[in-house]
């Protein structure tokens, strides 16, 4: 029998109090920087915010940096009642003061209020069960940092809740727990299973790849025991979570019609990656990353997996790869994507009529992903690029870390990192009119002696947009042409590097006494300035989308979390679903040579 206290373990009154004091922190300073808040500076560098009702005042030191960026001091926040009484500080009771603030409604605030609670769980896991410093850290090996990243998405405050699993599920599938995973596998028969692959991989290849021989026999002959064909029907792995939660119960008529097979565990054990629903082969990690459809609100969605986008998945991916590969830019700065080279979508024909889009509808995909582990010369490390912004308990950063083991100067280091990541991004916006979705989770930096030296794309297809209409795409690759307001364009620039992770590493550098703000920045300015003078040609772009503006708006991803937390955006129209409020003032604008500075304004 299971001990019921055992996966409680990390809730202690001691972890708890540090969980909110950390999460209350970036609470704070994320709706201050989204304007949903507003500190009264008192003095010096300490602010003061009453409760809507003034029963309570929270009072703190902070820095506001470049981008409207509050760096608050933890150590420093305080809560008092009315009559200087000073109480603990418990997130959820924060947000329950400022509901009406906040603008989040009465039906969505409990669920709301759920994710947090499962955020501060899994905070307060980590903070029990840090095995590495930061400096141990930057020897370490790709999943080991994967495992030991604390801070989920730098912008989202609801960032790690897993609302659908149970506490067991958490210490047995979470990426905090990173318990070994064995995946299951089905046979879904081809009336209602698709395969879809790029040109050089077949579905029969993909299998012998992914299983031994012996496996597959073995799950040929469960189908010939129940008297079905193999050759009607497509193998996949599902997530163990979502068959015994969901599909056994919602796919029963197909289990029952023989549409719709169980076969089996898999022999490779698997390790769950911040993704939550994608998996590293840890027995062969050349193999190919595993995707999988998990019916569980993560961050605003639920974490599904469209059968239909599956079909043009692996099209998408050829199209993209084929842009990236034959730019001699690209090339030479060793920008790379991991493809997303072969995909099987299994459609509910029962609940298809009822709306494609419905959640009920993306429960059974699977998605094969590109190892990075083939991709790597000798010596070459890899990492995560959330890693540059992991702080560990006692305040160190990773990056601070990198860059002192390094032995270069921090100027030279970011901008060996800014030419790894922030060019071929520049590049693949002004000269392909294309951008990606590239915060820190979907990027895999190369390391060659603590120095970023390249950096590795991933989760392309599902994020990916093309603004131009001069470029034919084949039909399945269709659904990535976007139209998009010209203003709108730059933004994705401006909020999703800028605003959304550089604020962050900028400010980490800062605090840590690595690198200052202003030469950061310089080195961002630099990076563009650089990339513009080698590409005279693209100059009438650069007027167009000028990155040197004084300021821009600012999109506001809490807010959009706020409005609709079961689905932030809607997935069929998702820009028109965004948030902007407020403008921030361009740090890079100070830094333009005195030749271009009539054509930037």
């Amino acid at each position: 029998m299971e001990i019921p206290t055992k996966s409680i373990a990390h809730i202690t009154k001691k972890n708890w109090d540090k969980t909110n004091v950390l999460l209350l922190k970036k609470t704070i300073g994320e709706f201050a920087h989204e304007l949903l808040i507003v500190p009264t500076l008192k003095n010096g560098k300490t602010y003061g915010l009453f409760s809507p009702d003034k029963t309570f005042e929270y009072t703190f030191e902070a820095s506001v940096l470049a981008l409207n960026h509050w760096s608050v001091s933890a150590d420093s926040i305080q809560k008092k009642t009315a009559d200087g009484e000073e109480v603990p500080l418990r997130l959820l009771e924060f947000l329950i003061e400022f509901k009406d603030v906040l603008g989040i409604g009465e039906k969505l605030l409990p669920t709301y209020l759920e994710e947090i609670t499962s955020t501060l769980y899994s905070t307060a896991y980590k903070i029990e069960h840090e095995n590495y410093s930061s400096e141990a850290l930057v020897n370490q090996d790709y999943q080991v940092i994967e495992h030991a990243m604390t801070e989920g998405h730098p912008c989202f405050v609801a960032n790690s809740g897993k609302n659908g699993f149970n506490i067991d599920d958490f210490a047995q599938f979470s990426p905090e727990a990173n318990a070994p995973i064995q995946l299951l596998w089905l046979a879904g028969h081809r009336s209602r299973a698709t395969f879809s692959g790029i040109e050089t991989l077949d579905y029969k290849k993909v299998l012998a790849q992914e299983l031994p021989l012996e496996t597959i026999t073995s799950f040929e002959n469960i189908m010939e025991s129940k008297g079905f064909n193999s050759e009607e029907y497509y193998f996949f792995p599902v997530h163990p979570w979502q068959w015994f939660n969901k599909l056994a119960l919602i796919f029963a008529p197909d289990i029952a019609e023989g549409h719709l097979v169980c076969l089996g565990y898999g022999n490779d054990t698997y390790s769950a990656q911040q993704s939550i629903r994608t998996f590293f082969n840890t027995s062969a990690p050349e193999k190919f990353y595993v995707k999988t459809a998990l019916s569980v609100i993560n961050m605003g969605f639920m974490r599904g997996l469209s059968p239909y986008y599956m079909e043009s998945t692996p099209t998408i991916t050829q199209w993209v790869a084929d842009v990236v590969e034959n730019d001699a830019y690209l090339q030479q700065k060793g920008f790379t994507l991991l493809g997303e080279v072969a995909t099987i979508g299994y459609r509910n024909f029962l609940y298809e009529p009822l709306g494609r889009s419905l959640p009920h509808n993306k429960m059974l995909a699977a998605l094969w992903r590109e190892s990075p582990i083939p991709k790597l010369s000798k010596g070459q490390q890899i990492m995560t690029m959330a890693a540059l912004l992991h702080v560990d308990q006692a305040g160190n950063s990773l990056v601070s870390e990198l860059i002192k083991a390094s032995g270069i100067t921090a100027k030279a280091w970011i901008k060996s990192y800014l030419n790894a990541y922030l060019s071929p991004l520049l590049h693949c916006f002004y000269e392909h009119e294309m951008v990606f979705m590239p915060h820190g989770e979907n990027l895999i930096l190369v390391f060659e002696n603590h120095v970023p030296v390249k950096a590795i794309m991933k989760d392309i297809t599902e994020e990916v947009m093309v603004f131009t209409t001069k470029r034919e795409l084949p039909e399945k690759a269709k659904r990535i042409q976007i139209e998009m307001s010209e203003p709108l364009k730059i933004l994705c620039l401006f909020n999703d590097i800028f605003q959304f992770y550089f604020r962050f590493l900028s400010a980490i550098l800062s605090e840590s006494g690595t690198l200052s703000e202003s030469d950061f920045w310089e080195e961002v300015a630099n990076c563009i300035h650089e990339y513009q003078d080698t590409h005279p040609q693209l100059e009438e772009q650069f007027k167009k989308y000028n990155l040197f503006v004084s300021e821009f708006d600012s999109c506001c991803l809490n807010r959009l979390q706020l409005r609709n937390n079961k689905q932030m955006l809607d997935l069929a129209s998702p820009i028109e679903s965004l948030q902007f409020v407020g403008k921030l003032k361009n740090p890079i604008s100070v830094f333009i040579p005195k030749d271009k500075l009539s054509a930037a304004f």
